[in-house]
């Protein structure tokens, strides 16, 4: 997973170790100095720091002590509970918190190799499809001897403060944490994908059957290790951080750390009872203010739970941040949930292995519109289609694809004033199963993402069998950036970038010719096909050829009538041949023929439908005929209208 590791600002940890050990020096990290600068970028406001390491702090410093968990965090004098609460989820799933924190051992103080010690560390990231390891010095901000920002409840335990530190050198300085989205740094934790659900537009408080649905989505993605985050919206700024009568905190991100459904009762019968409760932990960044509503810590619900079951829970009755909700009431009082989901790429796991394919690319402002890829979104639809575009196939009858669209985050270092993310979202659209070149004119829409100004947009969704292309854009045409675009299918998509308009012309263009004619040929379904099964019904399927190029399509099983929704565009040099449709019933040995059509299209009359008979392979005339086909036919003598 880390081959391609970079190291960030081209500094490598090893070698810059080696060298302060050779030299008997400690690490100091030119990159982020000591320095006002590496706090704010809008000015001190918390008064003078000194910046001091671990063994300044205490005698006997570590990286963890008695392990790592959600409970060793607390926010310090930054809004960056975002991050706090992605942290505190990463503490409770070893598997991730390892990459983030590598070569945990040999970084951690050893009292009988001291001087091993350099006062170097590194943490790694994901940002932008890379793992960047980014390396820091030792040295933390702190006032009257204690630590301003996030630290623990040891005092000689010091991960979280250095972790912070290097996510903040990633964004250029400590106060520009303050405010952020915690999806964002779930992802940055992961490399997976992250799902924002709005718990209030989709009405999950009222709706119990969507509720279930959800929670058992919340659930699976708990269990495969994935990172969870959970917050209330405020109304204004006002709102922010503002506890409600239930101990909640508007505007405040909480870190998920256990879901599960609860048996009731106690002893050996409870194992026979059907009722379960589903339920959710909570941890709020700052180790304190609970819900204090039902399932609370000293609520008296939880004497319906048998003590071993409670311990296996974990819980406990301490304003220690942590506390368990039902879900039901969790759906009531949050507004927001983000599923950060580890997106399983590994043929050797006993999950479901998805295909990932991640394309880079840009919105580029260009004047010629060929040259153009900024072309804002559908509602633009003079400059929409001049956006980049992908192809992709759906090879099983149905399928869930995954799309993740990133862009780079101007955020990322706003002490340089690169403001605010674009607004972006993409559409998908089906197209014709042997589309080669970029689209000129819109196509059916299948779904699409919203537009929003965040990092990444996610669309889970179901599509057919079939070819489609996907069109990132900006919300507004013109504006420029740079993107990344991951597709996740249950078998290869073979997703790639439209480039060319048109066929290319080349040497041989003269003597073989060049395409004069564009046509779209689109059997829409057949009628009265007569298979040899019982009843009459066949296992049909359509293949469309023209110009010495063929497209088939999907096998419908056992239809007399099918609906075969297939589209083939063809780019004619022999404008006077005819295009033959063929429908053939899919056998084990040998396909039977049931019947062809032969079409000719008028370049003069763009839109043509026909409802056709379908006839032998001789044509011959026929009192029963095979059945009847449904084709229309757009065609063009300006190759890029299509």
């Amino acid at each position: 997973m880390f081959s391609s590791v970079k190291a960030y600002e081209n500094q490598h940890y090893t070698s810059l170790k080696k060298q302060c050990q050779s030299s008997g020096t400690l690490f100091e990290d030119p990159l982020f100095p000591p320095v006002d600068e590496s706090l704010f970028y809008q000015g001190n406001r918390i008064g003078r720091v000194h910046w001091k390491r671990p063994k300044e702090l205490c005698a006997d410093p570590h990286l963890f002590v008695h392990g790592i968990s959600a409970h060793d965090l607390h926010q310090g004098q930054l809004g960056n509970c975002w991050f706090v609460a992605a942290c505190s989820s990463l503490a409770s799933r070893e598997s991730l918190w390892q990459k983030v924190i590598p070569d945990w051992k040999e970084q951690e103080w050893d009292v009988e190799k001291s001087n091993s010690y350099a006062g170097i560390f590194h943490f790694r990231f994901w940002r932008f499809g890379d793992w960047v390891d980014v390396v820091i010095d030792d040295r933390l901000p702190t006032i009257n001897n204690q630590l301003v920002y996030c630290h623990s409840n040891d005092s000689n335990e010091f991960w979280s403060a250095l972790v912070e530190k290097a996510y903040a050198k990633l964004y250029g300085c400590y106060e520009a944490l303050d405010g952020g989205n915690t999806a964002d740094a779930l992802v940055d934790f992961t490399g997976g994908v992250s799902e924002p659900v709005d718990l209030v537009e989709c009405q999950f408080a009222r709706d119990e059957a969507s509720r279930n649905q959800l929670f058992d989505r919340v659930l699976k993605v708990h269990n495969r290790d994935g990172l969870i985050s959970c917050s209330i919206r405020a109304a204004s700024s006002a709102d922010m951080e503002a506890r409600l009568d239930c101990g909640l905190v508007k505007g405040h991100a909480y870190a998920v750390t256990d879901v599960r459904k609860v048996r009731l009762g106690h002893g050996l019968l409870a194992f026979f009872k059907a009722e379960k409760l589903c339920m959710i932990r909570m941890r709020n960044p700052w180790g304190e203010k609970e819900w204090n509503g039902p399932w609370s810590d000293s609520s008296e619900e939880w004497q319906k739970v048998s003590k071993s079951e409670r311990e296996k829970m974990g819980v406990t009755v301490q304003d220690d941040g942590e506390f368990w909700m039902l879900f039901e009431d969790f759906c009531k009082h949050f507004t927001d949930l983000i599923l950060c989901r580890l997106i399983n790429t590994s043929y050797l796991s006993i999950h479901k292995t998805w295909e990932e394919e991640v394309m880079r690319g840009s919105w580029v402002r260009h004047d010629d519109p060929l040259r153009n890829l900024a072309g804002g979104c559908i509602n633009h639809k003079a400059t929409f289609l001049q956006n980049p575009q992908y192809v992709f196939d759906v090879r099983k009858p149905e399928d869930e694809v995954l799309i993740c669209l990133q862009q780079k985050d101007r955020r990322a270092r706003p002490k340089e004033g690169k403001g605010e993310n674009l607004a972006i979202g993409f559409d998908i659209q089906r197209v014709e199963l042997n589309r080669k070149y970029r689209m000129h004119s819109t196509q059916q829409k299948v779904a699409g993402s919203i537009y929003i100004n965040s990092r990444c947009v996610f669309l889970k969704t179901e599509l057919k069998e079939g070819r489609y292309v996907i069109i990132p854009t900006t919300f507004d045409p013109g504006l420029q950036g740079e993107f990344l675009l991951r597709v996740f299918t249950d078998v290869p998509a073979e997703c790639k970038e439209l480039t060319l308009n048109e066929p290319p012309q080349t040497c041989w263009t003269g003597m073989c010719g060049y395409p004069q004619l564009v046509t779209q040929v689109h059997v829409v379904s057949a009628e009265g096909l007569q298979g040899q099964g019982a009843d009459g019904a066949s296992d049909p399927y359509v293949v469309i050829s023209c110009d010495g190029e063929k497209v088939r399509s999907a096998v419908h099983k056992d239809k007399r009538n099918p609906e075969f929704d297939i589209k083939g565009l063809f780019y004619r040099k022999k404008t006077r041949e005819g295009i033959h449709i063929e429908i053939y019933n899919k056998n084990v040995i040998c396909d039977s023929f049931l019947g062809q059509v032969i079409l000719t299209s008028d370049p003069n009359d763009l839109q043509q439908q026909h409802t056709v008979h379908l006839r032998d392979r001789g044509n011959r005339q026929s009192n029963d005929l095979p059945g009847t086909v449904t084709v229309r036919i757009i065609t063009s003598n300006v190759l890029t209208n299509i």
